[in-house]
């Protein structure tokens, strides 16, 4: 009897040498490919996120302009100070009052002054007179907050008032005007640095 084994064996391995290099090959062109494919779903879904999220950001409604306090939706004008202002949004969709123009009609809307912090009370872009919280050393000097009209704005932080403009800007009703500070110049210290210290 003839004993084959090995002929058939040395046979195979040589098939199975030859198939070896074959199949890596294709073992590492398949992962290549899979990989492709989840970088390629993985991109797809970013760029299907991203095209979503302006949608999502012009269906959702823009929040109330708040002014002392009170919400006033999109498109409202109210007038103080004598002067109009818009409710509308800035370039990143946050509530925003927008100055107009003059006009010679009485406040609609109160008007208690720049008295505390603006956050949850007034929103960007609102107007009002100085108060003592406006109040600020230079040197020795005491500058009253009442001698200006204050806006708020957020700087890309939180809210906080800053001067605008003379307080002659702002239009009281008949027999009012800006409340002069009760504070005295020796609050204020002969150094540079300005009070209250931020």
């Amino acid at each position: 009897m003839l004993n084959v084994e090995p002929d058939s064996l040395a046979t195979n391995a040589s098939a199975q040498r030859r198939m070896r290099p074959t199949f890596t090959r294709l073992r590492g062109g398949l992962t290549l490919a899979v990989a492709a494919v989840a970088t390629a779903g993985l991109v797809g879904a970013a760029t299907g996120s991203a095209a979503a999220a302006p949608a999502a950001a012009a269906a959702t409604p823009a929040a109330d302009c708040l002014w002392a306090g009170t919400g006033h939706a999109q498109g409202t004008t109210v007038v103080a100070g004598g002067r109009a202002f818009t409710c509308a949004t800035d370039q990143l969709g946050a509530p925003r009052w927008v100055r107009g123009a003059a006009r010679g009609t009485p406040s609609t809307v109160a008007n208690p002054g720049a008295r505390t912090d603006p956050a949850g009370t007034f929103s960007a872009g609102a107007q009002q007179p100085g108060t003592e919280y406006n109040d600020y050393c230079v040197g020795t000097q005491l500058v009253g907050g009442s001698e200006s009209v204050y806006e708020v704005v957020s700087d890309g932080g939180a809210p906080h008032w800053k001067a605008a403009g003379p307080i002659a800007q702002w239009a009281f009703p008949a027999g009012t005007g800006p409340v002069p500070t009760t504070r005295s110049a020796s609050l204020c210290l002969p150094d540079p640095v300005s009070w209250p210290r931020n």
